[in-house]
C-alpha cells in the first residue's frame, strides 16, 4: 500500500504547501539522510536528538567505584563521603537494603550504583517521601533580560537576533516566551464554557522557559545549543533572553543498575501509606537513571522536574503500582523537564505511564516504550508541552497523544504543539493541530482522533526510529548500537513463498519477544568491588518524634523557660492554590498539604522549613485544621459527583484514611472512619516536636454549614464512608444549594456517631497529647451547641484519667456555650485555656456574641448581627476580665484585630499576644510573673517587687511611688527595640516619642 496522509491546511502558520501535498514534512532522501519541508512561516518538524544526556552527543558513562556499602551500611553517609572525596559511584552489594526516609544526591559526579536485580532498596516505612532524591540546588541568578528582535523565530530555529548583543559564547541563558491576550484568544483557552472563566488561561500564565547555551555571536544574532520548540512571533509578545548563573546546579549524577521497591501493606489493595515516588530528579543536567526497576510505588517510577534538563532514563521497568485510580497517582516516567530522554522502558497497570507536564518546553522525547493496561492515556498531560517525541511507543488498552483537554487538569486545555508520534500503537491515537502550530503522527496503528497531520497511519514505516536517525543525522555516523532497537519480526507478506511460510509457521510456536523481556535481557552494568573500602554502618534505626519544645503554665500564662511566649499565629491554608509556577509563588506554608514527589513551599512543606520561615515571620503558633476537601476540582463549588478520580492537586489532606473500598463522590475510593490517615498525623506530629506551639482544631465547622459544596466530599457524608454514619443521602440541600447538617453532625445520642466522635477525639490526644507545646481545641469556626462541647470535654477527660497527656486543653466556642462551661465545676477543671474568638467587645463598650447552637456559620451570624470593630480598650477588657475570673487560665485573644492590639492582650495578662519580638534580655521573663494593675491613662503590669512594665500610646505623663528603684528602659512598641535605659532618678516618666512604647522598671 502507497502511503497516505491527510493535511488540514486551514491552520496557521503549519499550512499546507503546494510541495508539502507531494512531499511529507519529513522523508528519508536519496542520500538515506532526513529531509524536512518548512512550512511558509519557517517552521520545520524539530530536531529532537538533542534529548538526554550531554544532549546525545555521547552515552552515558561509568563513573568508577569509591566505596561499597555493606547491606547493614549507612547509604546516605556513603553518598555524602563520595561527594565530599570529589565524587565517584557508591557501591551496593546484592540483597535487601532496608531504607528509612530519602536518600538524597545533592552533589555533582555521584552515582548510586547496585549489583544487577539483586541489590534491592526497600523503602521500608509507612512514609510518602520519594526513596532517592537527585536535587541540587535552585539558587538560579538571572542578569538582566534582552529582547528578541525578529518579528518571527520558526519551530526548530537555534539563532535569534536580540536587541543588546552583550552575550558571549558559553553563557548559559534562557529564552522566555510571554502568554499573553493575544495568544489565549488565538488559541481559544480563556473559556471553557458554562460562562466561568475561572479555569481559562490567564496572561502571564503559560510562560514558556528554555535554558539553552550560546554556541556562537555574531553581531546582534545569537546561536543556541538546541532548538526551540514553539515558535517566537511579536504578533503574542516579545520574547525575552536572560544570560544566568546556577551554582546550585549538580551534573553527572545517577542511579543504577538495582531494584526500588515500596513496602505496602498487602491487605489493601489501594494503601497509600508508603512510597509515591521511586526516583525524584531537579535542579540537574546530564544526569541519569539506568537499568533499575520498581514495584508498588504510588506515583511515579521517575518524575524530572521543571528544573532538571538533559536527562536520560533508560532500561527501566514498573510493576505491581499500588494506590488509588486517580489523579497524581502512577505518573509512573514523567518529565516536566526538557531535553529528557526516556527509552527501553516498561510499564503496567499505571494511570498516565509516559507524561510531559505543564509548558514543558522541550525537545523531550519517549522511544520505544510500552504501557500495559494503563487506567489512562499517555503524553502530553497539561498546557502547552512543546517539542514532545512519542517514537515506537505503545499503550496497550489505552489512548497516546496530545488531546486538548479544555477544563481538565484544571484548565489544561491544548496539552501538546509541535510534538511527533512516530510508528506509535494504542487503543486510541490523538493528533490534534492547535492553532498557530501542528502535530504529526506517521505510522499509527490505532483509532483515530484529531485534526493534525497524519501519514501512513496502519503502515510500517521508515526509518523505524526518528530519534535515531536524526540522531545519526546530527552526528553524522551510525548509532544503531545505541539504538538498541528491538528486533522486528519476520516480513509480513501477504503472499509468502513456501519457505517463508514455513519459517513463519515455525516462528509461530513461541510467543512474541516483548519489550519487557528485551529491557531484562540488557547486560547488567560492570561491577567490581575489589580492593574498595567498605561503607559506615548504620548508627541508629528510625525513631518517633519525641518532644523537644517543652512549655509550661504558670500563674495562667504559657512559658518557656520562664519566658512568655510571645508571636504572631499561622493558620493552615484549606482550599487555594495549585502547583503551576503562578500558583507556588504565591502559596503560604501548610502542614498537611501534600503535592506528590514535590518537596517546598507550595508542594508538600518541608516542616523544617516552615519552622525556619514562622522564626522568620516572630510567628510562635501554627493554627492547624483539616482541609475543607481533598480535590482542588471542588473549587467550583458544585455538588456533582466527579466522573472519574482524577483529582487535581495540592491536595488537602483529611484525618482519615480511604478504604479502598467504594467510590466516594470525588472518585476515589471511600474513607474509613475507623482508620486514620498516618501522613497526616505523622506530620502533625513531627511539627509538634519542633520548636513552636501547634494549635490542633480537633473539627472544621465549614465542612457542615453554609454551601452545599463543602459537605458534597466531606468524609463524615454516607456516601463518601463505609461507616453508615446515618446521615440523610441524599443530602437536603437547602433551595438545591445550602447545606445545614451541623445539629445531626452534633447530636451525639446517634450511636454510630458518637463511637466514632469517641474514637476520634481519643486520636487526637492520642496522637498529640503528650506533646506540651500542643493546644487542642474543638473545631475551626466552631459555632455548635453546649452539649456537644459538654461531650468533647468528657471524652478528654476521660482520656486524662487513663493517662497522663501534658497538652493544653482549650475552650474556643461562643461566648454563652463558653461561660456555661466554665460556671460548672464538672467541666470546667479539664479547661486550661480560654480563647476568645467567636465574640467580641465593639468599641463602644457593647458586646457582639452570637449564641451558639444556632446552625449558622461565624460570617453568617456576622451578616445578620453586623459587628461593629473592637479597640484597644476593649481588648484588653476582654482578656483581662476573664484573667481575674480565672486566674489559673490561660487566656488567648483569637477575635477581632486579634494582630492589631497584641499589646492590649499582653498588659491583660493574656498569653500568645501578637506583639513584635524583643530586643531586651530579661523583659518577656519579668512579664511573666506580673499582673495587671490600675494606672491612671495607661495599661500596667506590676510584681510583688514593685516592678513594673507600662505601655503608653500617648505622651501623658505616669507618676509612680517612691518605692520604685532599679532601671528604667523605653522600648518602642512597634519593632521592639530599646530605646533608652538608665537609672531612676525621678518617679515621673513620659513616653519618650509620638508613637507607642513600653516603659520597664526592674530592680536590675
Amino acid at each position: 500500500m502507497k502511503n497516505k496522509f491527510l493535511m488540514l491546511a486551514c491552520l496557521l502558520p503549519f499550512a499546507a504547501t503546494a510541495q508539502q501535498k507531494i512531499q511529507p514534512p519529513v522523508s528519508v532522501g536519496k542520500d538515506g539522510h532526513l529531509v524536512y519541508i518548512p512550512d511558509t512561516s519557517g517552521n520545520r518538524i524539530p530536531d529532537y536528538s538533542y534529548c538526554g544526556y550531554l544532549a546525545g552527543d555521547s552515552t552515558i558513562p561509568d563513573l568508577p567505584a569509591r566505596i561499597v556499602v555493606p547491606v547493614d551500611g549507612d547509604i546516605q553517609a556513603a553518598l555524602d563521603q563520595v561527594a565530599a572525596a570529589g565524587g565517584g559511584a557508591v557501591i551496593l552489594k546484592k540483597g535487601v537494603y532496608k531504607v528509612w526516609g530519602t536518600l538524597c544526591i545533592n552533589a555533582s559526579n555521584v552515582v548510586l550504583r547496585g549489583s544487577g536485580p539483586e541489590t534491592i532498596l526497600k523503602g521500608d516505612d509507612r512514609q510518602r517521601a520519594p526513596l532517592i532524591r537527585i536535587a541540587g540546588v535552585n539558587n538560579k541568578r538571572y542578569g538582566v533580560a534582552v529582547n528578541i528582535i525578529d518579528a518571527y523565530v520558526p519551530v526548530n530555529a537555534t539563532t535569534i537576533t536580540v536587541a543588546q548583543a552583550n552575550f558571549k559564547p558559553g553563557d548559559r541563558v534562557e529564552i522566555t516566551r510571554p502568554c499573553t491576550n493575544a495568544w489565549i484568544t488565538q488559541l481559544g483557552t480563556g473559556h471553557f464554557g458554562g460562562g466561568i472563566t475561572a479555569l481559562g488561561w490567564k496572561p502571564n500564565e503559560r510562560v514558556i522557559h528554555w535554558d539553552r547555551k550560546v554556541l556562537t555571536v555574531k553581531g546582534n544574532q545569537v546561536t543556541l545549543d538546541a532548538p526551540l520548540t514553539t515558535a517566537l512571533d511579536t504578533t503574542y509578545g516579545v520574547s525575552t533572553i536572560t544570560a544566568y548563573q546556577w551554582p546550585g546546579q549538580i551534573t553527572h549524577t545517577g542511579v543504577e543498575n538495582l531494584r526500588c521497591i515500596a513496602a505496602v501493606d498487602e491487605k489493601r489493595p489501594k494503601d497509600e501509606e508508603h512510597r509515591w515516588m521511586g526516583i525524584t530528579i531537579e535542579n540537574a543536567i546530564d544526569s541519569w537513571v539506568r537499568q533499575v526497576s520498581f514495584e508498588h510505588f504510588a506515583g511515579s517510577a521517575v518524575a524530572v522536574w521543571e528544573t532538571a534538563r538533559r536527562i536520560t532514563i533508560e532500561d527501566c521497568i514498573s510493576l505491581a503500582p499500588v494506590s488509588e485510580i486517580g489523579g497524581q497517582r502512577r505518573n509512573t516516567f514523567f518529565t516536566a523537564g526538557q531535553q529528557t530522554l526516556f527509552q527501553r522502558i516498561y510499564a503496567q497497570y499505571g494511570y498516565h505511564d509516559f507524561g510531559v507536564g505543564y509548558c514543558a518546553a522541550g525537545p523531550n522525547a519517549f522511544v520505544q516504550c510500552e504501557s500495559w493496561m494503563p487506567f489512562s492515556y499517555s503524553g502530553t498531560l497539561d498546557s502547552w508541552a512543546s517539542g514532545v517525541l512519542l517514537d515506537n511507543v505503545q499503550v496497550t488498552g489505552q489512548a497516546l497523544g496530545f488531546p486538548d483537554r479544555e477544563q481538565d487538569g484544571q484548565g489544561a486545555g491544548w496539552s501538546g504543539a509541535n510534538s511527533m508520534l512516530w510508528q506509535c500503537a494504542a487503543a486510541k491515537i490523538i493528533c490534534p493541530a492547535p492553532p498557530g502550530a501542528m502535530n504529526w503522527s506517521f505510522g499509527a496503528w490505532a483509532q483515530f482522533q484529531g485534526n493534525g497531520y497524519w501519514n501512513s497511519s496502519n503502515e510500517y514505516i521508515h526509518p523505524r526510529s526518528l530519534y535515531y536517525a536524526q540522531l545519526a543525522d546530527r552526528l553524522g555516523k551510525d548509532v544503531s548500537d545505541r539504538a538498541q532497537l528491538m528486533p522486528a519480526s519476520s516480513e509480513a507478506s501477504s503472499s509468502p513463498s513456501p519457505r517463508q511460510a514455513a519459517e513463519m509457521v515455525a516462528a509461530s510456536a513461541q510467543p512474541a519477544l516483548t519489550l519487557q523481556e528485551w529491557i531484562t535481557q540488557r547486560p547488567p552494568i560492570a561491577v567490581d568491588t575489589n580492593g574498595l573500602k567498605t561503607g559506615p554502618v548504620k548508627t541508629g534505626a528510625w525513631s518517633s518524634f519525641p518532644p523537644s519544645f517543652v512549655i509550661s503554665v504558670q500563674h495562667g500564662r504559657i512559658v518557656k523557660d520562664g519566658a512568655l511566649l510571645t508571636g504572631g499565629r499561622h493558620e493552615e491554608p484549606w482550599w487555594r492554590g495549585g502547583v503551576r509556577p503562578e500558583d507556588v509563588k504565591e502559596a503560604v506554608p501548610a502542614l498537611t498539604r501534600f503535592v506528590p514527589g514535590r518537596t517546598g513551599r507550595g508542594f508538600t512543606d518541608d516542616i523544617d522549613s516552615v519552622v525556619h520561615w514562622m522564626t522568620q515571620k516572630n510567628i510562635i503558633a501554627f493554627d492547624h485544621n483539616y482541609g475543607l476537601w481533598y480535590d482542588r476540582r471542588r473549587d467550583d463549588h458544585e455538588r456533582v459527583m466527579r466522573i472519574d478520580g482524577d483529582v487535581w492537586p495540592p491536595f488537602y489532606e483529611q484525618p482519615f484514611a480511604r478504604s479502598g473500598e467504594g467510590t466516594a463522590w470525588d472518585g476515589l475510593s471511600k474513607y474509613d472512619l475507623t482508620r486514620y490517615n498516618e501522613w497526616y498525623w505523622d506530620r502533625l506530629a513531627r511539627f509538634a516536636s519542633g520548636d513552636k506551639i501547634l494549635i490542633h482544631e480537633n473539627y472544621f465547622q465549614h465542612n457542615i454549614i453554609e454551601a452545599g459544596a463543602h459537605y458534597a466530599d466531606f468524609p463524615w457524608r454516607p456516601a463518601n464512608n463505609v461507616n453508615n454514619t446515618g446521615f440523610p443521602e441524599p443530602p437536603p440541600y437547602a433551595g438545591g444549594k445550602r447545606i445545614f447538617m451541623a445539629a445531626q453532625f452534633y447530636d451525639t445520642t446517634h450511636p454510630v456517631r458518637r463511637a466514632l466522635h469517641q474514637a476520634y477525639i481519643r486520636h487526637s490526644m492520642e496522637c498529640l497529647g503528650f506533646n506540651s507545646n500542643v493546644i487542642q481545641l474543638i473545631g475551626a469556626e466552631f459555632t455548635g451547641p453546649l452539649h456537644f462541647v459538654q461531650f468533647w470535654i468528657n471524652t478528654i477527660d476521660a482520656f486524662k484519667k487513663q493517662y497522663q497527656p501534658s497538652c493544653i486543653i482549650g475552650l474556643s466556642t461562643t461566648k454563652d456555650v463558653q461561660d456555661a462551661i466554665l460556671e460548672n465545676p464538672a467541666y470546667a477543671h479539664v479547661i486550661d485555656l480560654i480563647d476568645i474568638r467567636y465574640w467580641h467587645y465593639q468599641a463602644d463598650g457593647t458586646t457582639y456574641a452570637p449564641a451558639g447552637g444556632q446552625h449558622l456559620a461565624p460570617r453568617q451570624h456576622a451578616r445578620l448581627l453586623k459587628p461593629k470593630k473592637t479597640s484597644e480598650e476593649m481588648v484588653y477588657k476582654a482578656v483581662r476580665e476573664y484573667r481575674e475570673k480565672y486566674p489559673d487560665k490561660v487566656v488567648i485573644y483569637s477575635a477581632d484585630s486579634d494582630d492589631r492590639f497584641g499589646w492590649a492582650v499582653f498588659m491583660a495578662g493574656g498569653s500568645l499576644p501578637d506583639i513584635p519580638r524583643i530586643d531586651v534580655p530579661g523583659f518577656l521573663k519579668a512579664a511573666a510573673n506580673m499582673r495587671p494593675v490600675n494606672l491612671p491613662g495607661v495599661m500596667a503590669l506590676k510584681n510583688a517587687a514593685s516592678e513594673y512594665i507600662i505601655y503608653c500610646n500617648t505622651a501623658a505623663e505616669i507618676s509612680l511611688d517612691n518605692s520604685v528603684k532599679g532601671k528604667a528602659r523605653w522600648i518602642d512598641a512597634k519593632d521592639g527595640h530599646l530605646i533608652s535605659s538608665k537609672k531612676i532618678s525621678s518617679f515621673k516618666f513620659r513616653n519618650p516619642q509620638q508613637s507607642p512604647a513600653v516603659l520597664w522598671i526592674s530592680r536590675k
